[in-house]
């Protein structure tokens, strides 16, 4: 009786802690796509309106518009082949967002790193660096 009762007890708290799947982000997906593509118009709905950029250890903050030439001229010496976002997440309080992943492309291979900031249901890139692997 006793291993029911605790069986019964016990139940409820396993199926609470069991490991649960993270629900789809459609703006790091749209991210994703983007830069695997090297769609820059399709990446630039995403910045913010002051990002920082940073290209194999040159590091800088620009406008939006600033930043949508860079990263065009970026992905115009290094042609995107493919993005695999290897590891992603959240801040503490679900402010911010953060992805890692490595980006291949016609010169080599990068490490991406994207800093997004929660904005209402929709997401903007403050931070973006490409870091040569």
């Amino acid at each position: 009786m006793k291993n029911l009762l605790f069986l019964l007890f016990l139940a409820p708290v396993a199926l609470f802690a069991l490991p649960t799947e993270t629900a789809p982000n459609p703006g790091l997906d749209a991210i994703a796509k983007a830069i695997s593509a090297g769609d820059v118009d399709a990446l630039a709905k995403y910045f913010d309106d002051n990002l920082e950029i940073s290209i194999l250890d040159d590091e800088k903050t620009y406008t939006k518009a600033q930043a949508t030439e860079v990263v065009k001229t970026f992905f115009n010496d290094n042609k995107p082949k493919s993005f695999n976002p290897i590891h992603n997440g959240t801040s503490k309080g679900n402010s911010d967002q953060f992805c890692i992943g490595n980006l291949s492309s016609g010169s080599g291979n990068f490490r991406v790193y994207i800093y997004l900031k929660n904005v209402g249901a929709s997401v903007a890139i403050k931070e973006l660096r490409f870091d040569k692997e």
